[in-house]
């Protein structure tokens, strides 16, 4: 493989992950109310990590968690000018529990400017325009599709973890889906079963046996990740079928539609997170991270 192949090869992969973070089974924006337990952005477990990161934050600075809040919600209220010296007792609790170590903090925030750049001057247009064309029903079933080929990558983290309700679960979604839902572009599983996707991966695997987090990283074309994650990342790779059943260029045109057509269904929710936030890049490393960790306790 050359140079430009692996260069092609990460940029693919980190559209994938931005935009995996974007979708859901609605569209849905954060102007969506709380009642009780329950936010929008948290009503389809196929939505992926931006999503249940907005709703776990939003959830942790709702008045009933005042006495905690997360670190989200203390960069988006302090400001360095006008904070005096004296600080509040939860705030060195909440920083030293929800923070994750961020040693390289400046090379992570310039690639969270390279990686943000990439997304409003190449996907976001590309994906706005194909949104147009594509009616909403094809793109969720073609979500869908894809959801149900990378079913070995939750089947076998459930395994490792002992989690055998939820590899039954996996198994049976997957014959399901493939036989009745016509290879997956239907969710037969999760609309006639209830069995919803169990969001499952190596990084929780790692997780499961004691690995610790490590630090934080912001990986240009792949976007925010603990290098724990990364590594379990890396791991799925060898686990994906698509990899073994598409030669290296038919891949990445795959996989680049796969990223598309997510992009479109999730379009204006990273430019939402953006404006709610003071600082975007503590924003979404400190939701990241609390996302993982709600992973983990599950």
């Amino acid at each position: 493989m050359g140079n430009s192949g692996r260069v092609l090869f990460f940029l693919v992969c980190w559209l994938n992950m931005l935009t995996s973070f974007c979708f859901a089974e609605k569209p849905q924006t954060w102007s969506g109310h709380v009642e009780g337990e329950t936010f929008l952005l948290a009503t389809e477990v196929e939505g992926h990590e931006l999503d249940r990161m907005v709703y776990a934050e939003v959830r942790r600075t709702e008045p009933s968690s005042a006495v905690h809040p997360s670190n989200l919600e203390i960069c988006q209220v302090r400001n360095p000018q006008e904070t005096s010296g004296a600080s509040e007792p939860w705030e060195d609790e909440a920083e030293e529990i929800d923070s994750i170590p961020d040693p390289l903090e400046p090379m992570n925030r310039a690639f969270f400017q390279f990686n943000d750049k990439l997304y409003f001057w190449v996907l976001k247009p590309v994906a706005t325009g194909y949104n147009t064309v594509v009616p909403q029903v094809a793109r969720v079933c073609i979500r869908n599709f894809f959801s149900n080929l990378v079913m070995p990558i939750r089947a076998v983290s459930c395994l490792l973890q002992g989690k055998f309700e939820g590899l039954g679960i996996e198994l049976v979604r997957f014959v399901v889906n493939t036989s009745a839902g016509f290879l997956g572009f239907q969710d037969v599983a999760k609309q006639a079963l209830n069995f919803p996707v169990q969001d499952e991966d190596l990084g929780q695997v790692f997780a499961f046996y004691g690995i610790g987090p490590g630090f934080y990283l912001d990986l240009p074309f792949l976007g925010p990740y603990s290098l724990r994650n990364a590594v379990g990342w890396g791991g799925g790779l060898f686990i994906n079928p698509l990899n073994y059943a598409v030669e290296f260029w038919p891949n990445v045109g795959v996989r680049g539609y796969d990223i598309l057509n997510k992009t479109s269904l999730r379009i204006g929710d990273y430019e939402a997170m953006k404006e709610a936030a003071l600082d975007p890049y503590i924003a979404m490393r400190d939701a990241y991270y609390q996302y993982r960790l709600n992973l983990i306790e599950k």
